[in-house]
């Protein structure tokens, strides 16, 4: 068969379009097929996170039988939209809590007939892929003993990922096609033009036998030597009869243009070379960069680790102690002295308070890292920060029996913020404490290594650290080098040293040296180093804002003031009426929810409220905004009392009309002061004229 005569023009149209095609299938597709793949592994890991978390969340839902808790827990996950359900079984394979996002289905896999196999009853972690569907199956245990089994059915985004890369790869394939063939289609006369002239003449030389005609030269390449050939061949053939030296004359001019166009063919391979070797080096730069990139992603998924695995151990170490100590004191089979009662409260209440430190540590490190600490940056007397600091760290000392050595009150001044600068003493000089020997000493130095710079030292006589050690110092759960289990702590409280440090302008640093201890040093701006003395004693005493007079002087225990307590949780709302009870000066009446609480606000007329904001019905906020619109109960003050301990959340309820803050777990001397220094204020505006 023969086949159709096609143009150089349409060849050279379809090499390009084709090595075009080529190179974009191959770039396109490795690039889609990496992120595919990238995404897939991402899916995967951020289910099994949630599934973890859900695990350790439930787990003692599981363990106590407790399946509201279990659905409460569940419900959390409305915060991510890609989970679409989720369900707990128990160790025997039966549903146990479920979760549904709204607008999604609640079929759920469940146990079989008598004698079947349970739901993935002690299985390993299992993903099971159905259409648009992804479903992981997670073992929940405890102390090597099998709890249950979380489910978690998510939107599997990875067909429609896919679908949407074909789409945008069709489109960017037609868009590169065309754009090269219109650049052919714009360029091409450059190659196919003098090849054209060439071939009619060469046709109207054999059809006429003329020979005097000429083909056109129009362009300084191959082409345009191609063109004097053939014209050199058409005045050969025409001037036959010339000279034989004409002949060597002219072969010789051929022989110098064939020399000089293979010189410039070995130029354009020794500019190709140079091009190949200058791409693959950046080939090689990017799959080092490449490398890098996995590797850090390594890391982090390292450090991710670290960090669950550390706060897995140190929240469940005073949980261990809180719930076993509470199960001896709740069980009838484990009768208990009244002495080993207090010492059981004891324990629970050091483990409480231990616990509660660990959180707040935490908080403040998210908070930190997330920049969203606000500092009130003032010139702070530094002999008072050290006399609150040295009272505040000296029953930690005498227990571990270390002297603590402060300097003569400094006059100087520091630009700092107060709360802050406290908190970072009080972390080193604690430190300095618990990493100490029994019966070593703590000294607390004051210089200035600079003009308008003041360096405060915490020294210790403990172990004190190697260089390896104090390099890896500031980094979340290192222990000043301790081995984990022997001083309690998250490790990461020097981190947040460093940044409140960072963060006032100052700097931190740390000298050690193994067998004799190690000297941890700020250095912040120096406002006044001569005269804060003289100011300080110009000053006279300022009374703090929330101080209230004694108690017998305000309220009388013959008419007892009225406390409205709105608490939907029965268990703080007993706490609450256990702690009144040794208030005779107060009278408690209890609200489940908002709606009874604004009732027996209206029928009591309390001279306090005590409210949780969340609360079901209506919210604290919503409670409290209509007390305020109605004149009978408008002038009742409102304490507000909420887990919720985050700055902006207690900002939020200042600002709305709450006239004090607690946050839970409550803390019984700070109630009973809240409580006497509202009905103190309340008393004296009552007192004066309206």
């Amino acid at each position: 068969m023969i086949q159709p005569r096609r143009s150089i023009r349409e060849k050279l149209v379809t090499i390009v379009m084709s090595t075009t095609l080529a190179a974009l299938v191959v770039s396109v597709g490795t690039v889609v097929a990496y992120d595919l793949r990238s995404y897939k592994h991402a899916l995967l890991n951020d289910l099994a996170t949630q599934a973890e978390l859900v695990g350790h969340m439930t787990s003692a839902a599981l363990a106590f039988d407790d399946a509201r808790l279990a659905r409460e827990n569940l419900a959390l996950l409305r915060s991510r939209p890609s989970l679409r359900a989720a369900a707990l079984y128990d160790e025997h394979g039966a549903l146990f809590a479920t979760y549904v996002a709204p607008g999604e289905t609640g079929d759920f896999p469940v146990r079989p007939a008598k004698g079947g196999r349970p739901v993935h009853a002690g299985g390993k972690e299992t993903y099971v892929g159905a259409g648009d569907e992804l479903v992981l199956y997670k073992p929940i245990s405890e102390n090597g003993e099998l709890l249950g089994t979380v489910y978690l059915r998510a939107q599997n985004q990875l067909m429609e990922r896919m679908r949407d890369y074909l789409v945008i790869c069709a489109c960017v394939t037609v868009l590169a096609l065309f754009t090269a063939w219109l650049l052919v289609r714009r360029l091409g006369h450059t190659i196919t033009t003098p090849i054209d002239a060439i071939t009619n003449i060469a046709r109207e030389v054999v059809a006429r036998r003329d020979y005097s005609r000429r083909a056109p030269r129009i362009s300084e390449d191959e082409a345009a030597e191609l063109v004097d050939s053939f014209n050199a061949m058409l005045t050969e053939i025409e001037q036959r009869t010339r000279a034989l030296e004409d002949s060597n004359r002219e072969i010789a001019r051929e022989a110098q243009e064939r020399a000089r166009a293979q010189q410039e063919v070995m130029r354009l391979n020794e500019g190709l070379e140079a091009r190949v070797q200058e791409r693959t080096a950046q080939l090689e730069l990017a799959n080092s960069e490449l490398e890098l990139a996995i590797e850090e992603a390594r890391n982090a998924n390292q450090a991710k680790s670290a960090f669950l695995s550390s706060m897995s151990h140190e929240l469940r170490t005073p949980l261990n102690a809180i719930l076993g100590f509470a199960q001896i004191l709740a069980s009838n089979d484990m009768p208990t002295t009244p002495e080993q009662k207090q010492e059981f409260a004891g324990h629970i209440l050091k483990s409480g308070r231990h616990l509660l430190t660990l959180i707040n540590e935490i908080l403040d490190l998210a908070k930190v890292e997330a920049g969203a600490v606000s500092l009130s940056m003032e010139p702070v007397p530094l002999a008072d920060v050290l006399a609150e600091c040295q009272g505040m760290i000296a029953p930690l000392a005498a227990i571990r029996g270390v002297r603590v050595l402060f300097p003569d009150a400094p006059t100087a001044r520091v630009q700092a913020d107060r709360t802050r600068l406290k908190q970072v003493l009080l972390n080193l000089l604690s430190n300095a404490v618990k990493y100490n020997r029994d019966g070593g000493a703590v000294v607390v130095d004051c210089a200035q290594p600079a003009p308008q710079r003041l360096r405060l030292s915490v020294q210790d006589t403990g172990m004190g650290l190697s260089p390896e050690q104090v390099a890896s110092l500031f980094q979340p759960f290192n222990r000043l080098g301790q081995e984990a289990g022997t001083q309690e702590g998250t490790g990461i409280g020097l981190v947040v040293t460093r940044r409140l440090v960072e963060l006032m302008g100052g700097e931190i640093g740390v000298t050690s040296s193994p067998g004799v201890g190690s000297v941890f040093w700020i250095e912040l701006a120096c406002v006044d180093l001569g005269a804060a003395a003289a100011t300080a004693a110009e000053t006279p005493p300022v009374a703090h804002a929330g101080a209230a007079p004694a108690r017998a002087d305000r309220v009388s225990a013959a008419s007892p003031a009225t406390v409205l307590y709105i608490e939907d949780n029965p268990a703080n709302l007993k706490l609450v009426q256990e702690i009144v009870r040794f208030r005779p000066d107060l009278r408690l009446v209890c609200a489940p929810d908002g709606h009874f609480g604004l009732s027996l606000a209206r029928s009591h007329l309390p001279d306090v409220i005590l409210m949780d904001l969340n609360l079901p019905g209506l919210s604290g906020f919503e409670v409290l905004a209509q007390l305020r619109r109605e004149p009978d109960t408008a002038r009742i003050p409102a304490i507000a009392v909420s887990a919720n301990a985050m700055r902006a959340d207690i900002d939020r309820a200042l600002a709305a009309g709450f006239a004090r803050y607690l946050t839970k777990p409550i803390d019984i001397g700070q109630f009973n002061e809240a409580i006497d220094g509202v009905l103190a204020t309340r008393a004296v505006d009552e007192k004066q004229p309206q």
